[in-house]
């Protein structure tokens, strides 16, 4: 009875959180929104750039860019239909402070030592940055099916979790290098934006420890469902998100069919199986989505995905590092970045290529 009135207590809740945070506009009205921070990474065209604003797309000219963390004012016609602010016009820009300076420093650290698309390639993987993708090579990779490696994801956070916990328990006790790497986790996910699949990931990596700490088993099911319903009481409008839609989608699809994928496939080559197995299981459940929210769905997805993926932790890892570095030792965060460069480019040579046809 207990757990019934609890459950129904979130749901209300999240309904409650729903209709309170609905902003009140009325469509085809022109209206102002007043130095609102920008939360996530704009996406840059040809001409053109696109922010999200309290729920509603405003397309900008290119220029002065405007990048995550920064804040803005705005003005444009409200079109609900759409969700759009059309017409947007901007007022005024003020710059994020030094903590989201971070973010481009290390953006412009990779620009600098590697060529296009490659640092893109980085940023996207370690940074979940999207905003300097050239079109072409965006496009082959949402062709290919490999467009989530450069959307920091559940992966990113898995990855930085456990290296994080694999450097402080070198020096400190077991307690307090979890205590570390937790907080490790969301000065990660405040680095990458807070996008939806980031906030997820942090929300299970936290429970993870914390169970950890307290000596308790984690259950990765019941931490997905908890980490679900904290994100829906703190953005109702998450629902409508296709990125935390997909995110939970292949996160379940994880859970419940990994291992008997990787059982399946165990005639393939244990370097080659993990990607494989991954990929795959992770469709089972996001296929429909994306073929009913899209219309297209990649078969050869997982081939692509298994003969790439592999390559994806030992590229974020000396990306995270090169970055860390270069902003302490230059000489060592350039040679770390330059080493990861041949798995680099076997990941673009390949996905150019496979893309093409």
């Amino acid at each position: 009875m207990f757990k019934f009135f609890f459950w129904l207590l979130v749901i209300l809740l999240i309904v409650f959180r729903f209709f309170y945070l609905r902003p009140n506009f009325i469509d085809g009205s022109r209206i102002r929104i007043s130095s609102e921070r920008i939360g996530s990474e704009p996406l840059r065209f040809e001409k053109s750039q696109r922010i999200t604003i309290l729920g509603l797309k405003a397309y900008l000219p290119l220029y002065p860019e405007i990048n995550y963390g920064d804040m803005v004012t705005v003005e444009g016609r409200v079109n609900l239909k759409k969700k759009t602010l059309d017409e947007a016009k901007l007022i005024k820009l003020e710059k994020g402070n030094s903590f989201y300076k971070l973010r481009e420093r290390l953006i412009l650290f990779y620009q600098k030592y590697l060529p296009e698309p490659h640092s893109s390639l980085v940023a996207g993987m370690v940074l979940g940055s999207k905003a300097s993708l050239p079109y072409d090579f965006w496009q082959n990779l949402k062709k290919t099916g490999t467009a989530h490696v450069v959307v920091a994801s559940g992966m990113n956070v898995s990855l930085i979790a456990g290296f994080l916990a694999s450097f402080f328990i070198i020096f400190l006790k077991r307690r307090y290098a979890l205590l570390l790497s937790l907080l490790g986790i969301w000065f990660y996910a405040f680095l990458c934006g807070f996008e939806a699949p980031i906030i997820r990931a942090s929300i299970m990596g936290s429970l993870s420890f914390i169970a950890v700490i307290f000596g308790r088993m984690n259950l990765a099911l019941r931490a997905l469902f908890v980490s679900f319903f904290l994100m829906l009481i703190f953005n109702p409008y998450f629902i409508f998100d296709v990125g935390f839609i997909l995110s939970f989608a292949a996160t379940l699809s994880l859970i419940l069919f990994q291992k008997k994928v990787d059982n399946f496939l165990r005639f393939i080559p244990s370097f080659l199986r993990e990607g494989f197995s991954t990929s795959l299981a992770a469709q089972i459940l996001v296929a429909p989505i994306l073929y009913f929210t899209f219309g297209y769905f990649s078969i050869y997805s997982p081939l692509i995905n298994g003969l790439v993926l592999w390559t994806v932790p030992y590229i974020t890892i000396l990306g995270m590092l090169s970055g860390i570095f270069s902003l302490f030792i230059p000489f060592l965060g350039r040679f770390l970045l330059l080493l990861s460069y041949p798995l680099i480019f076997w990941f673009v040579s390949l996905v150019n290529l496979l893309g093409s046809i």
